[in-house]
C-alpha cells in the first residue's frame, strides 16, 4: 500500500508532485480520511499488505500522532516493511519513537546533497548537519532500516561536490542509498530556467562516480538508481520494479491490481470531500493488455539486477550495456547510463 501525504512547508525547484505548502490546515481532516478509505478498502476484502509506503509531500511534517493512527489503521502481513518518508529537518527521537510504535520499519531520509551550497540551489532548506542530526537519532532509537535518497546534476554542482557528498554519506554507514538524476519536470521552477537544466554528460560523469564510491563501500547495485547493503533492499519498491499489485490512498495516489491502473482525484479538499461523501476518488484509470503487461514488465525488470530473459533482447542491437549473468540478459555499468535505449528494444 502507498500513503500519500501531500503536504510540504516549501515546494522544492525541480518537484512535479501533488503537493501543497498552503493546506496544512486540512492535515486533519485529510489523514481522518486516508483512515477512513482504508477502512471502506478492508470491509471490501482488501487483503494483507506486504509493504507500506508512506510518501509525499513531506510525511514527517504532520503530526506523528495521527499520521502513525493511519498506519495501524492498514493490515499488514507478518514481517510487513512500513517506511516513512522523512525531512531531515523533522527528524527527532520522539517523532520516531511514534512512528516505531506504529510498526514502522524503515526511514526514507530525503538528503538529496551534503553541500549547503548545492541544497540552496536545488530550493531545500535543511543543511548537512541535519542530515548527520537526523541519521543519529534514527540509529539511537532503532530504526530497523533506512535510507538516503541523493539527487545529483544540480546548477553549480561540481563533480567535486557530489564527491564530497558520497563520502560524506558513505561515512555515515547507511545500509541504503538512493541516487537519482536531476529530471526537469514541465511546470517547475527549474523548467522555466534553462540556464539551470543538467548536463547529461555531467550526470553520467556523476553516476560512474556514485557507482564507484557505494559499490566499494559496500552497497550493492541492485537497480539503477539502487544500492544496498544484503537484506536492506527496498521491498516496497522491488514490488513496483516486478509489477506487483498496490493500493494508493491519498490525492493523486496510484493503484495497480490485475493489470488495471487507476489514480486518485489529485487535490486535497476533492479527495476529502469525495471520502466523505462515500463516493469513490478515483479520477481515471487505464487497462493495460496481455501484451502491454509483458513489455512493461520487461522494461521494469531490466533496471534491476536480476534482468531479463535471453529471448528477449538481441544483444547485438546494444553492444556492450548489458551481458549474460544466470542466464539472463543484465545492464553493464555502462548500460544502466542508457537504460532506456535498451528499454526498447525489448521483444
Amino acid at each position: 500500500m502507498y500513503v500519500h501525504v501531500p503536504f510540504c512547508a516549501s515546494k522544492c525547484d525541480y518537484c512535479a508532485f501533488a503537493t501543497w505548502t498552503d493546506r496544512s490546515e486540512l492535515a486533519e481532516r485529510y489523514l481522518a480520511a486516508v483512515r477512513r478509505h482504508v477502512a471502506v478498502e478492508v470491509a471490501a476484502g482488501l487483503p494483507l499488505a506486504t509493504s507500506v509506503f508512506v510518501g509525499g509531500g513531506t510525511p514527517s511534517l504532520v503530526d506523528p500522532v495521527l499520521l502513525a493512527a493511519v498506519i495501524r489503521s492498514i493490515p499488514v502481513a507478518p514481517g510487513a516493511e512500513i517506511t516513512v518518508e522523512c525531512n531531515p529537518d523533522d527528524v527527532d527521537t520522539d517523532l520516531l519513537e511514534r512512528y516505531l510504535e506504529a510498526g514502522v520499519t524503515r526511514v526514507s531520509l530525503g538528503v538529496q546533497s551534503m553541500v549547503d551550497r548545492v541544497l540552496a540551489s536545488l530550493g531545500r532548506r535543511h543543511d548537512r548537519r541535519n542530515v548527520e542530526r537526523a541519521v543519529a537519532a534514527i540509529r539511537s532509537v532503532g530504526v530497523p532500516t533506512f535510507n538516503l535518497d541523493l539527487i545529483y546534476g544540480g546548477a553549480g554542482e561540481t563533480l567535486d561536490d557530489w564527491r564530497t557528498t558520497l563520502d560524506a554519506v558513505v561515512a555515515l554507514e547507511p545500509p541504503h542509498v538512493s541516487a537519482y538524476a536531476l529530471t526537469v519536470e514541465a511546470g517547475t521552477p527549474l523548467a522555466l530556467d534553462p540556464a539551470r537544466h543538467p548536463d547529461d554528460d555531467d550526470q553520467a560523469d556523476k553516476y560512474e562516480l556514485a557507482d564507484a564510491v557505494l559499490t566499494g563501500a559496500g552497497l550493492a547495485n541492485y537497480e539503477v538508481s539502487n544500492w544496498a547493503r544484503p537484506g536492506h533492499e527496498c521491498r516496497h519498491n522491488l514490488l513496483y520494479w516486478r509489477q506487483g499489485e498496490y493500493l494508493g490512498v491519498g490525492c493523486a495516489a496510484h493503484s495497480h491490481r490485475d493489470g488495471r491502473r487507476w489514480w486518485n482525484l489529485r487535490t486535497p479538499e476533492r479527495y476529502v470531500a469525495a471520502v466523505e461523501a462515500g463516493t469513490s476518488t478515483e479520477a481515471a484509470g487505464e487497462r493495460l493488455d496481455a501484451e502491454s503487461r509483458r513489455i512493461e514488465a520487461l522494461q521494469l525488470a531490466v533496471r534491476t539486477r536480476d534482468g531479463v530473459p535471453i529471448d528477449a533482447l538481441d544483444p547485438d542491437e546494444v553492444p556492450g550495456l548489458v551481458t549474460e549473468r544466470d542466464g539472463r540478459w543484465v545492464l553493464t555499468p555502462s548500460g544502466r547510463l542508457l537504460a532506456n535505449e535498451v528499454a526498447v528494444r525489448l521483444r
